[in-house]
């Protein structure tokens, strides 16, 4: 089940940067700050990201693929049971898209 407060706040602080939904990666994680900090390399400071906590991996995996359906980038099928955190950020010039 999508989770629509999730898909909203992302979706507003997308629309608040206001580059567009396909200028921006979303994906699902057990650690969200290892992936957007690390794996992505998106800067703590000075960039666009958010993060939310979701109710359990299959609601985050739906969450995940309606904002991908929106236009944001990004893929399913990453992660397992743990993986309850949806985040989403800004490509910027330094950040991957692995």
């Amino acid at each position: 089940m999508i989770n629509y407060t999730i898909a909203n706040d992302i979706k507003a602080h997308a629309d608040k940067e206001g580059g567009g939904y396909s200028s921006w990666y979303c994906g699902i994680a057990s650690d969200p700050d290892q992936r957007l900090f690390n794996d992505h390399n998106v800067p703590k400071e000075n960039a666009w990201w958010i993060k939310r906590n979701d109710e359990n991996e299959q609601s985050a995996r739906d969450t995940e693929e309606y904002l991908l359906n929106l236009g944001f980038g990004g893929g399913t099928g990453g992660g397992d049971y743990t993986t309850i955190h949806v985040y989403a950020y800004k490509k910027i010039y330094g950040t991957t898209q692995e």
